[in-house]
């Protein structure tokens, strides 16, 4: 699947931004990497949690690395799906608390 409008990364890409901010680079991945670590949460759940983020976040290749590492954690597809579904009800949820500002602008004269 291609998508012109997200160039996708490539390995020149991972080495010319690591060139360029080495210290940002190793904090980055050193950061996503204790995030990611079994903790109060298992690795499977957190990456769960990354897909309806990313969802929502509407970002592909963060859709894309993690499904994959769901995968590699042991997620089914039917939990990748149903991580889908809560951010689609999170996202239709935020746009239903929204209306209050709605209401409140229908009462002003």
């Amino acid at each position: 699947m291609s998508d012109l409008r997200f160039p996708r990364p490539t390995r020149e890409t991972a080495e010319r931004r690591r060139a360029l901010a080495p210290d940002a680079e190793d904090a980055f991945r050193g950061f996503s990497k204790a995030v990611f670590a079994d903790g109060a949460l298992d690795t499977r759940t957190k990456q769960l949690i990354a897909i309806a983020v990313a969802h929502v976040t509407q970002c592909p290749w963060c859709i894309e690395g993690h499904v994959k590492a769901a995968r590699r954690a042991g997620a089914t597809n039917e939990q990748i799906m149903e991580s889908v579904w809560v951010a689609a009800e999170m996202r239709a949820g935020a746009a239903y608390a929204h209306s209050i500002k709605a209401l409140e602008l229908m009462d002003e004269d």
